[in-house]
């Protein structure tokens, strides 16, 4: 949306659009962050053995089993995890006080 002519001659205004909210609350991304490291643990736990649990070198079976370690890493956070997002809730809130 443009406006009129700015005061000191120049050109117009652009309005710009709020920016979007952001609805996820600390305790999401604190469970986000959790799932994000233990997918990422997961990944390292296999290293470069050519495929998941070491059989295979199809690309298929690696995007799979990729699928397969971030759908565990969601359901373990989100059941507890391993306690990190109780540590990062416990230290933000203490940050914010």
């Amino acid at each position: 949306m443009l406006s009129p002519a700015s005061p000191a001659g120049g050109l117009p205004a652009i309005a710009l659009p709020a920016p979007p909210r952001v609805s996820m609350t600390l305790a999401a991304a604190a469970t986000q962050f959790e799932a994000l490291m233990i997918a990422q643990m997961l990944k390292e736990s296999h290293g470069d053995g050519g495929g998941w649990l070491g059989g295979g070198d199809e690309a298929g079976a690696a995007t799979e089993a990729g699928l397969a370690e971030e759908q565990f890493a969601q359901a373990l956070a989100q059941n507890g995890g391993l306690g990190l997002r109780s540590c990062l809730l416990a230290g933000l809130s203490q940050r914010s006080k």
